[in-house]
């Protein structure tokens, strides 16, 4: 294993709170890489004694490594618990003793690149506990341009934040995927506010925001308010401005104007504490969120029909149960009754979709729902005493409907057959889970099963509904023996998918 934080874990005594500074600075890796056009390499001493004294360590070892989207990388291969003796990179036991940024005199070669290297210590509380090297591939040859220049000034002045112990803070820290990149757009902020340099990217983000004048030179809380359609919006953004201006670290907002959206992050750049302006990190994200409101709109729409299936399912369960009211003969309003029941069942598996917003169903809840209305197709004067033991839990809607049916129908089956008129008992609905599989079981103190009883040759609908579902829809298996201690025992075994 050669995660971070197992290799900090491993090698170092560092503290929780110094651990931590450094994997926020390992999730800005990206950011910085991008904007050095260099690997980033986190070297750290291989010891460090309890007391927190620095000794002059021999060796240095590798425990993250990041390569940038703009420039080829200096390092092909993985870095990662890679080490270093002093003597093959001195500049690293410098870098930690005298808290200075240092750079090479000379490239080196490193399997056939040019490699310049320097190294940045990395501050915490008053202390450096670990060296940053930045490793430049010289290989491919870089014209210096206007936004090179701007993204180096900027990777410089970060990285003496990372010396100060200023960079990253908790409150800077990324906050998902959505998150701006520095390929994204680029906006270099004055103390003042003023725009010193936009990239290409930046100045097309906020041309499609509406923005129509030349970006460099404009007043940057200025021109956010200016775009911004909501009036709500515009002052979080221009409030978030000021204050990484000030030197506070603020969240990223999304701006809306002329139907186009942007998520804007701001950094303060504060070297050595003196202020600096800010990186301003722009992402066009208008595909992104229409895609979003689509996938919202489907998902309350698919909520919808399922709201409208369950209240047309519960109409025909009620038309059912007044015929079956009005209906002279035994065996038709036994029928009717049973379909009620089972198109009732139906409808509360459609009622807990109408409520879920990712299609899965917990069928304890709808079960929950289903048991109590069991006790109707029970013969009259029968007083059997239902309950439910363990959890099923959650499964995909394309499970649920099958499930909750074949459970009705075989709890339907023990109180209707295992029970006499007036007679009294029990059945228990127990679920067991398990990481590859659900085993339900029901099991009733009834009369138990003829002795001829055969599941293969069962003439019953409700028994016929059962194999069907088990086999076609739920890929189970389904046994009925007599119970432990008298009665029947019906076992559901149901494999589950893996997500």
């Amino acid at each position: 294993m050669s995660t971070l934080s197992f290799l900090l874990a491993t090698h170092t005594r560092l503290s929780g709170d110094e651990v931590a500074h450094l994997q926020r600075l390992a999730s800005e890796w990206q950011l910085l890489s991008d904007l050095s056009f260099a690997d980033f390499l986190l070297w750290v001493p291989v010891t460090v004694p309890e007391d927190g004294a620095w000794p002059a360590p021999q060796s240095f070892l590798c425990v993250a490594h990041s390569r940038p989207t703009t420039a080829p990388t200096a390092h092909p291969d993985d870095m990662v618990g890679g080490t270093a003796t002093v003597a093959q990179h001195p500049q690293l036991r410098r870098a930690l003793g005298d808290a200075t940024m240092r750079r090479e005199e000379q490239p080196r070669w490193h399997r056939g690149r040019s490699v310049r290297r320097e190294v940045v210590p990395v501050g915490y509380d008053g202390r450096m506990i670990a060296v940053l090297g930045r490793d430049t591939n010289l290989a491919a040859p870089r014209v210096p341009s206007t936004l090179e220049i701007s993204y180096l000034a900027v990777a410089g002045d970060l990285c003496q934040m990372i010396a100060d112990g200023t960079f990253p803070t908790a409150e800077s820290a990324d906050e998902g995927r959505s998150m701006p990149r520095v390929g994204d757009g680029l906006v270099r902020v004055s103390a003042a506010g003023t725009v010193l340099y936009a990239s290409p990217n930046a100045a097309s983000a906020f041309h499609r925001l509406g923005w129509s004048d030349e970006l460099v030179g404009a007043d940057l809380p200025v021109v956010v308010r200016k775009v911004s359609a909501d009036p709500f919006e515009a002052a979080e953004a221009v409030t978030m401005l000021r204050e990484v201006l000030a030197g506070t670290p603020a969240p990223r907002v999304e701006v809306e104007g002329r139907g186009a959206t942007a998520v804007v992050r701001a950094l303060p750049l504060r070297p050595r504490g003196v202020p600096s302006g800010a990186l301003v990190l722009v992402r066009d994200v208008t595909e992104v969120r229409r895609r979003d409101r689509a996938l919202m709109s489907k998902d309350a729409t698919i909520r919808e029909i399922h709201h409208r299936v369950k209240n047309n399912l519960q109409t025909v369960a009620a038309l059912l149960r007044l015929q079956a009211r009005r209906t002279r003969h035994d065996e038709a309003r036994s029928a009717l009754t049973e379909s009620m029941r089972r198109v009732a069942s139906i409808a509360l598996v459609h009622e807990a979709l109408a409520a879920s917003v990712d299609e899965r169903v917990d069928i304890d809840d709808v079960l929950a729902g289903v048991v109590p209305m069991l006790n109707d197709v029970a013969r009259p004067g029968a007083g059997v005493e239902m309950r439910r033991e363990g959890r099923a839990g959650v499964l995909p809607a394309v499970m649920a409907t099958p499930l909750v049916m074949v459970v009705t129908e075989l709890v339907s089956n023990a109180l209707e057959h295992g029970f006499g008129e007036g007679a009294t008992g029990t059945v228990r609905i127990v679920a067991t889970r398990t990481a590859s599989r659900l085993l339900i079981e029901i099991l009733d103190d009834g009369r138990g099963l003829p002795e001829t009883f055969s599941l293969e040759r069962a003439p019953g609908l409700g028994l016929q509904i059962v194999r069907t579902l088990v086999d076609s829809e739920l890929g189970g298996s389904l046994g009925l023996r007599p119970g432990p201690e008298g009665g029947t025992r019906a076992e559901l075994t149901i494999p589950l998918p893996h997500r």
